[in-house]
């Protein structure tokens, strides 16, 4: 179930989060939810992660049939050529 929030946050900072949204495929409700939701959770591999590495956990979202193995061996191809 959705809730309405209401922020208050700098012209400026609204305005470049609107472009990332729009850049990125995404609405502002789903960036402040991920970012809250990241926030949130409560997981022990976390905790060795750098902090700088920490903030870009859920920036990027990944088509639900992305293949991981796939992207690399033609990364590997290129990049060697195997």
């Amino acid at each position: 179930m959705n809730t309405k929030l209401t922020l208050s946050l700098e012209k400026e900072v609204i305005e470049q989060a609107k472009s990332y949204a729009k850049k990125t495929g995404r609405s502002l409700s789903e960036l402040v939810e991920s970012y809250f939701k990241n926030l949130t959770e409560k997981t022990e591999t976390y905790d060795d992660i750098h902090p700088k590495v920490k903030k870009l956990i859920g920036i990027v979202t990944l088509p639900d049939d992305f293949d991981e193995e796939k992207v690399k061996e033609e990364h590997y191809r290129e990049k060697y050529g195997l």
